[in-house]
């Protein structure tokens, strides 16, 4: 599997959790901020090699 495939998949794994972990929670709640942080983080990644790759086409 690529490591754009397997970001892919951690961003759905990721995005999935934080569904769950919002389930009647604020958005403040501490539990929320660190599933979205976690999220965000192999989205910046995601989003950096993308950029990359199409640098290079």
């Amino acid at each position: 599997m690529s490591e754009i495939e397997e970001l892919k998949r951690q961003i759905e794994v990721l995005r999935l959790n934080m569904i769950k972990v919002k389930e009647g929670r604020p958005y403040t709640d501490p539990e929320v901020v660190a599933a979205s942080r976690e999220l965000d983080a192999v989205l910046d990644k995601y989003q950096e090699m993308l950029m990359k790759k199409f640098e290079k086409d």
